[in-house]
């Protein structure tokens, strides 16, 4: 293992296909046994990075269950120890430590609750530009020879599995009825219900996977996450939050609509349609004003602003909604953990009011959603990070064989259970096509 205690140096080298050294990353990195790879796939999200790879471990956060500390405290601790580059998620049962709830259903994935690793190499693509960050007693290189070096499109022979739904429709139909009585009796304005799909006894090659679903499915907040033998396949439209300097950005999404490629006037229509939809109107607004107070226990008062409001995006399957709220950080915030426990789980994952919603989700899903509705990102040395919402995405177990997709939609009293039967399946048409 390398020591903590020596410097980073990055090394610029040319390269001629933006594209086929992407791929080439992704081959070098999974034969390692940590790798985060977040790929922005070219669109302008307030990013600094075509795609950015954090590969192999320097050092790691404690295992919960050596230490008295929490989750998130033993996070702090790291944190606060490393002066470098860090990569690694949170998962949703995170909720768990930041309100008094629990989880006792099923999971068959088993990423830990949260995980963050210093690696060994970073390697950041900008255009024509290869970074290989590494430490000074190590030779770049050597690391560039070996990615270049990599085949740009390896894939293994595969069966294709079949998802199985937790939910026959009718079940799912029924939940959401249950779901609106209790929204009509005034426990909650709004909640994110997800249903399972899952395959099991099943080897996929998940790098190639990821290809498929890239390939279909481009989005800003992609993600391809090893740890261990547990993988997380990821073409996420939607930002968790995003810190720079003292700006704290979050952009929530609520609100869905088919894109109709072949037909551009038809695509123009649901587009607008979107844009005016009342119902899906009010689902954006209800996570706006979630956010706003999520941001507002840790940013400067007055400060927390909404840049955009209700702007719909394109994307290759669906239009989508998506507010931007932004905010200063207070001087006084000094743990990370206080940004997390203030704004996580991300409401447009959980609905209003979120401690209420999310004692529902437990009592009504019928598995742990475990690293979906989550995230995964990086902190650079600068303190400032970007983090994903991770929805859009297939969980593998390789020792188990097992393969969970999940997919959702917010229910409120004005929801059609049919509808939001049909936008779970509409979300989850690129990840089928990607095991396709």
């Amino acid at each position: 293992m390398l020591s903590i205690h020596l410097k980073r140096i990055f090394t610029s080298y040319k390269i001629t296909d933006n594209i086929a050294t992407r791929n080439r990353v992704l081959n070098f990195g999974k034969k390692f046994s940590t790798f985060c790879y977040l790929d922005s796939h070219g669109y302008n999200f307030k990013k600094s990075y075509d795609c950015i790879a954090g590969i192999g471990t320097i050092k790691k956060t404690a295992n919960i269950s050596t230490t008295s500390k929490s989750l998130l405290e033993n996070f702090d601790s790291f944190y606060h120890e490393t002066n470098d580059w860090i990569f690694g998620h949170l998962s949703y049962d995170v909720k768990n430590e930041i309100e008094d709830l629990h989880s006792f259903n099923f999971d068959g994935i088993g990423f830990p609750g949260l995980f963050f690793f210093v690696p060994e190499i970073v390697l950041i693509i900008e255009k024509n530009l290869l970074k290989v960050g590494i430490f000074s007693n190590q030779n770049p290189d050597h690391v560039f020879r070996e990615v270049v070096s990599q085949d740009s499109n390896e894939a293994i022979a595969r069966s294709v599995p079949y998802l199985k739904p937790r939910f026959s429709r009718d079940e799912y139909l029924e939940t959401v009825g249950k779901l609106k009585d209790h929204i009509s009796k005034g426990d909650c304005y709004e909640i994110n219900f997800c249903q399972e799909f899952y395959a099991e006894q099943t080897q996929i090659d998940p790098a190639e996977i990821y290809r498929n679903l890239s390939s279909n499915s481009p989005n800003p907040f992609s993600a391809f996450y090893k740890c261990e033998d547990k993988f997380l396949i990821c073409a996420s439209p939607e930002r968790y939050l995003k810190k720079e300097g003292k700006q704290l950005t979050s952009q929530p999404i609520k609100g869905t609509a088919k894109r109709i490629l072949s037909d551009v006037h038809e695509d123009r229509i649901q587009k607008e349609s979107l844009k005016s939809n009342a119902k899906e109107r009010a689902e954006n607004t209800m996570i706006v004003d979630l956010v706003r107070n999520d941001l507002s226990k840790i940013c400067d008062k007055g400060s927390v602003n909404v840049d955009d409001f209700l702007e719909v995006y394109s994307f290759p399957q669906v239009h989508q909604m998506i507010s931007s709220i932004s905010g200063t950080l207070k001087e006084d915030v000094k743990n990370i953990s206080e940004i997390f426990r203030a704004t996580f789980p991300m409401g447009s994952m959980t609905g209003a009011p979120k401690k209420r919603v999310m004692e529902l989700i437990e009592e009504y899903e019928r598995t742990k959603r475990g690293l979906f509705s989550g995230t995964v990102g990086y902190i650079d040395p600068n303190r400032d990070f970007d983090f994903n919402v991770v929805i859009r995405s297939i969980q593998y177990n390789k020792t188990a064989g097992y393969i969970s997709v999940m997919a959702g939609s917010a229910i409120t009293h004005k929801s059609n259970a049919e509808r939001e039967y049909e936008e779970c399946l509409l979300k989850l048409s690129a990840m089928k096509q990607a095991l396709e």
